[in-house]
């Protein structure tokens, strides 16, 4: 079968990531590049052994060979490329956080229904093997109900002053928002959904040798399923880790435990059922960060016209979430002042 023909809209750190993920897949996809900088789009084409490269956007959007692209540059300029690629008869695939505002979602939707082209919203972290494995171990009944969830993503990680993540207004908004909406994704999407959610935001670094730049870079988000069971996601970038990486969470069942490494190096699993426990070492070293498994997805949906995983629904039940959390943070610091 004729591979689909993918092109990166926007050649900075997260196209690398993906592209290095795509040259172990096969003859399913060929990668070309887009940049407003030519010599840059060149640069990628020739370090990923890719097919062709475009001196900006709408070139490679109007170029009938390309039958995909995916939208990887800041969150700000995400609709506008989305909806100008749909209208153009090109598939989509567009990093997350997918747009600023819960509102472009269904405008997006639309231009979908309107043109019959596939939107795959880009939550790598759905397809991971430890998700993926977390899923099944739940819906085994291995820990029985579901009574709390405890996600830690804790990591003392500064961003340059020259990254576009420094600039709320590129990014959408801040750390938690950029980056913690795909924990968020994890945390309600392991069986039971998450039916209320409140967020309690810590205040910024102050001023002085051990300070910061003013910036929010945490967030606590507690939250109960509809189930009845309550958990809580504890999101910093500020806060040192645990050997200088290691992130633990724990799922804690009626009938067992379920202790996981919040980037997917091991799962420890203990019910009562099953006398000895499980335990899953690298659970899938190959596609660790599950982008090999969002592709095949994507390339599916193109191909067989099914309705990919990671929908543009799936993600606005994220947005909900994330707009709820920054709601209620944003009421209780009213009542504070």
């Amino acid at each position: 079968m004729k591979p689909v023909h993918l092109c990166f809209l926007g050649c900075g750190f997260i196209t690398g990531v993906h592209s290095r993920h795509l040259q172990k897949m096969g003859s399913d996809l060929v990668c070309s590049y887009a940049s407003r900088d030519p010599e840059r789009a060149a640069e990628y084409q020739r370090r990923f052994a890719g097919v062709g490269h475009y001196g900006g956007y709408d070139e490679a959007l109007r170029d009938p060979a390309v039958d995909a692209v995916v939208v990887a540059v800041p969150p700000r300029y995400h609709l506008e490329l989305v909806l100008r690629a749909l209208e153009m008869g090109k598939h989509v695939l567009v990093e997350k956080p997918a747009f600023p505002r819960l509102d472009d979602y269904q405008s997006v939707i639309d231009a979908r229904a309107r043109t019959g082209r596939v939107v795959l919203v880009g939550e790598n972290d759905h397809y991971k093997p430890l998700c993926v494995e977390l899923r099944r171990l739940l819906a085994s009944g291995v820990i029985g109900e579901l009574v709390f969830g405890h996600f830690v993503t804790i990591m003392k990680k500064p961003k340059t002053g020259e990254d576009w993540r420094n600039d709320e207004e590129m990014a959408g908004g801040d750390a938690f928002f950029e980056e913690g909406i795909h924990w968020l994704h994890i945390a309600g999407n392991l069986g039971p959904r998450i039916r209320t959610i409140q967020g309690y935001r810590p205040p910024p670094a102050g001023d002085g040798p051990l300070g910061g730049d003013g910036r929010r870079k945490s967030m606590l988000a507690a939250f109960q399923y509809e189930n009845g069971a309550a958990g809580a996601l504890y999101y910093s970038r500020e806060i040192p880790s645990l050997f200088r990486g290691l992130r633990l969470s724990k799922l804690f069942g009626r009938e067992g435990i379920i202790t996981f490494e919040s980037n997917g190096a091991f799962i420890f699993a203990r019910g009562e059922r099953r006398h000895l426990p499980c335990f899953k070492l690298l659970p899938g070293w190959r596609d660790i960060r599950g982008y090999r498994a969002m592709y095949r997805d994507f390339v599916g949906a193109i191909r067989n016209g099914h309705t990919p995983e990671m929908s543009l629904e799936r993600a606005m039940d994220d947005h909900r979430l994330m707009d709820a959390v920054y709601a209620s943070a944003d009421s209780m610091e009213r009542a504070r002042t």
